[in-house]
């Protein structure tokens, strides 16, 4: 039975931490905010998804005898039942009405998984009294493993939203290129991780910090597209109107 104090110690580290990301990412969207109600259901659907991802994986784990397919696996199991939580709670709201917000929410799932799986890693050590060890491994699963969800999830968020004003075919063509993205990185982390070498471990590191700067400009170029947008759907003043006849 897990102590019921060491399960809020290790709740509070595994989401403390994640809702510093999510204050981050929901400040670059903060001329045009999506609804707080949705934010919260989303990052709580993110959350929700690892009581299916868990059983999922184990079947995996007994399953698949080859260690990278098994490592491919786990990796399309979690990218998406992420992306099927955005799809279930915020694609098909009214809000959902803005390239960026694909990006914005499929972060905030990404991050309520993280937050999760955080939690899950610090039970061990907190169960056991190892509180520096706890505090040690909730650092490096801030630093990699809420960077990993970030950037995987990333790749469906920007794919949907640069496909967000065409049709119906390019907007499923563009999932699927963005979730093999997600599941290609998803599935390089885990394998590098995996690697005994503090070399490899700090070059994972500096790619997916690389990976976060190429989101934070996506995401520019996202509000970009919305506010010409915007902007083309504005009606001249009658005194421009009659210069340009």
């Amino acid at each position: 039975m897990i102590n019921p104090e060491t399960f809020l110690y290790a709740l509070l580290g595994g989401i403390l931490p994640v809702l510093l990301w999510l204050w981050f990412w929901l400040k670059e969207d903060a001329r045009h905010p999506e609804p707080r109600g949705l934010i919260v259901l989303s990052f709580i659907a993110g959350m929700a998804i690892i009581a299916i991802a868990i059983p999922l994986e184990r079947l995996a784990f007994q399953t698949i005898p080859n260690t990278l397919h098994l490592l491919i696996a786990w990796s399309v199991i979690e990218e998406l039942l992420k992306f099927g939580a955005v799809l279930f709670v915020a694609v098909r709201s009214r809000f959902f009405d803005e390239p960026v917000d694909a990006l914005v929410y499929m972060i905030t799932a990404a991050l309520g998984f993280a937050a999760i799986e955080n939690t899950l890693f610090l039970l061990a050590p907190f169960g056991e009294g190892e509180i520096a060890t706890g505090v040690i491994t909730g650092n490096l699963r801030y630093l990699g493993a809420a960077l990993l969800h970030v950037a995987a999830s990333s790749a469906v968020g920007i794919a949907l939203g640069l496909a967000y004003y065409r049709g119906r075919a390019m907007k499923i063509f563009a999932s699927l290129i963005g979730l093999s993205l997600s599941i290609l990185l998803h599935a390089l982390f885990n394998f590098f991780i995996m690697k005994d070498d503090g070399a490899d471990m700090f070059l994972v590191f500096l790619f997916l910090w690389i990976v976060i700067v190429i989101v934070i400009f996506f995401f520019e170029k996202l509000k970009r597209m919305m506010r010409v947008t915007y902007l083309s759907h504005i009606p001249l003043p009658q005194n421009k109107q009659n210069k340009n006849q």
